[in-house]
């Protein structure tokens, strides 16, 4: 995971309740060997990952450099209290790291926790007073050059740190955070420019009424709700758009993880957030010893807005929070991991689960921009819903949707079939992209003898039937072109089939 570390043994059990203090652990439970050779491995790749801020990229590319969202970035704490953490888990997170990395510097401890040396100090002083640590050196005072290491009571504590739970990584950030943090970065305060809309769009051709209504519609923040016949461009409009707010919409934060009720929350996910790059920030010692309360507080990671896209695949347990009784901490769901970008249902009643018990589990974060959350001691905890969610279905409205729900989606846009201009600028542009001369009189034919009142042509023609087109063309030994002859036959072959939809 790109947000800690953590690690799974499916045959240890991680005891379900919290630790309430710091304290001496007389019969620390042993792990095997083998077990703390996988979570130090773990943890130095991860390490390199944070320290590097690279992460994999989603389906969308962002350019060389996103507009800076200074405004945004969240100021590093100066103090436990305000970094919104206990001091129970911020020692618990630096007795594990010790553990697995063996002696540290206060100033290398600071680097990884991701808090400035004036916060760690806290638990460092409490960590010493404790016995659970100290100096190499032999030295009383706590300064960010020396070296502490692990003593057995440390070692014991660091054993039941790791039982309770196994997250090794930035420290976390408070639920009061995060909820403020989202709340600045909502997409409706975004600088949302006609040209990114532009850019993310170019490669469609559509009618100037609906971009003229898409436009606002995003900007808003509102949910969009897509409807009409298959192969129309719903879906590819939709992921116009999350490319639109992914590429060009500005930089948003995201925690590596949530702390909350003494729980932690893994947030930041690098198939789903990935780092802006050519991010400009001070030197790492520099802000670890500076008490500017200026600086970026880098437990926040920056990246561009994200962009998810589900399917028929999606089910309830994805919307909810996920507890791993081997690593002890929560994953967030996918809405959670969207805030401040582009949450994409395709497909929507075509899930697994009924359609109305999908449909009502979004009336109420629609209507409240909160979402409610349980914990695994049934606990509710709510959590801002903060991003642009855009459905798409080619079904009957009838049974799928009611007024309510209708009534908490601001935007609907119904996608039918393109007029005939339309279908051949769009039948001209696949033949481009394909390489093939374009014969506006096989277009005109097709027209004329195929399409019609039971048969209208859908967007999604041109490029379907070009594909059997090169395929003809590959099987014959000829290079691709369009005749009239390989145009009625790939059209009967891929369009002109039964008529599945009567």
């Amino acid at each position: 995971m790109s947000q800690g570390h953590s690690t799974s043994d499916s045959e240890q059990q991680i005891p379900a309740s919290q630790l309430e203090g710091v304290t001496t652990v007389p019969d620390a439970i042993e792990l095997s060997d083998d077990i703390y050779e996988q979570i130090i491995q773990q943890v130095r790749e991860i390490s390199d990952s944070i320290h590097s801020g690279n992460s994999r990229a989603t389906e969308t590319e962002a350019p060389a450099v996103l507009e800076e969202a200074v405004d945004l970035c969240p100021a590093a704490p100066l103090t436990l209290e305000a970094a919104g953490i206990s001091l129970v888990q911020l020692s618990d997170l630096v007795l594990k790291l010790m553990y697995l990395q063996g002696t540290q510097s206060a100033l290398e401890l600071c680097r990884q926790v991701r808090l400035p040396f004036s916060v760690l100090l806290e638990a460092l002083n409490f960590l010493k007073r404790d016995y659970s640590i100290e100096a190499t050196s032999g030295e009383m005072d706590v300064v960010p050059g020396r070296r502490f290491q692990l003593t057995e009571n440390g070692r014991n504590r660091a054993r039941e740190a790791f039982e309770v739970c196994r997250y090794v990584g930035p420290a976390p950030v408070s639920l009061e955070h995060y909820v403020r943090q989202c709340r600045l970065q909502a997409i409706k305060y975004a600088q949302l420019a006609p040209e990114g809309l532009e850019r993310a769009i170019d490669d469609l051709i559509l009618d100037q009424e609906l971009i003229q209504r898409l436009g606002p519609a995003v900007a808003s923040g509102h949910s969009i709700f897509f409807y009409g016949p298959s192969g129309n461009g719903k879906t590819v409009i939709a992921k116009a758009l999350g490319r639109w707010l992914n590429c060009f919409a500005g930089a948003i934060y995201v925690p590596y993880a949530v702390t909350v009720e003494n729980q932690m929350i893994a947030v930041f996910d690098p198939s789903v957030h990935r780092t802006v790059p050519g991010q400009k920030s001070e030197p790492l010692d520099d802000w670890v010893l500076s008490e500017k309360a200026q600086k970026a507080d880098l437990r926040w990671q920056q990246v561009s807005r994200p962009f998810i896209v589900t399917g028929g695949e999606l089910t309830l347990e994805a919307l909810e929070l996920r507890f791993n009784s081997a690593s002890g901490y929560y994953t967030a769901p996918l809405q959670m991991k969207s805030n401040g970008g582009v949450f994409l249902l395709d497909d929507f009643g075509r899930q697994l689960i009924p359609a109305a018990q999908l449909r009502n589990r979004w009336i109420q974060p629609l209507e409240e921009r909160m979402d409610s959350l349980s914990l695994a001691s049934g606990k509710k905890i709510r959590i801002p819903f903060e991003q642009l969610v855009v459905f798409s279905t080619n079904l009957k409205l009838e049974g799928l949707v009611d007024s309510a729900f209708l009534r908490r989606v601001r935007h609907k846009f119904e996608i039918s079939y393109p007029s005939e201009s339309r279908f051949r600028e769009i039948f001209k542009q696949a033949c481009e992209k394909s390489r093939i001369h374009y014969d506006d009189w096989i277009v005109s034919r097709l027209f004329s003898t195929y399409f019609g009142p039971e048969s209208l042509p859908k967007a999604s023609d041109p490029h379907d039937l070009l594909d059997v087109v090169q395929a003809i063309c590959r099987f014959r030994g000829e290079p691709p072109h369009l005749s009239e002859n390989i145009a009625i036959q790939a059209f009967q072959e891929c369009v002109g089939g039964p008529n599945l939809a009567n």
